[in-house]
C-alpha cells in the first residue's frame, strides 16, 4: 500500500463517522451532477442544512458548499431547492431521499 492509498483510506474512514444519531434534515434528490470531480446533488430540503453537515446515502459525504440560484448561501431551510457540493460520494440517484446529519 502506497502513501496515497493510505491517505485516501484514512479520509474515507473519517468521512464515515457521524456524530449525531437523529437526522437533522432530509434531502430529496432531483439530479446528480459531477462538477470538477466532486459530486453535486440538486434537490429540495426538508429541515435545515448547513455546510459541514454529512449526507448519508449508500456512502457518506460532507457538504462543502450550498448553492441556491447559482449563488453560495450559508444554509438551506425547509422547501429550498438547492445544490449541495460534496466532498466524498453518496452514490445517490434521482428520486432518492437522503438523510442529513450534524457533524
Amino acid at each position: 500500500m502506497g502513501l496515497f492509498d493510505f491517505l485516501k483510506r484514512h479520509d474515507e474512514e473519517r468521512a464515515e463517522f457521524i456524530a449525531s444519531k437523529k437526522p437533522a434534515a432530509r434531502f430529496s434528490v432531483e439530479n446528480v451532477v459531477n462538477i470538477l470531480g466532486r459530486e453535486a446533488l440538486i434537490g429540495t430540503v426538508e429541515g435545515v442544512i448547513y455546510p459541514g453537515y454529512k449526507v448519508k446515502g449508500k456512502g457518506i459525504a460532507v457538504i462543502r458548499e450550498i448553492q441556491r440560484d447559482r449563488k453560495r448561501v450559508d444554509f438551506a431551510v425547509d422547501g429550498d431547492r438547492v445544490a449541495l457540493i460534496l466532498e466524498g460520494r453518496t452514490n445517490a440517484k434521482k428520486g432518492d431521499l437522503l438523510e442529513v446529519y450534524q457533524s
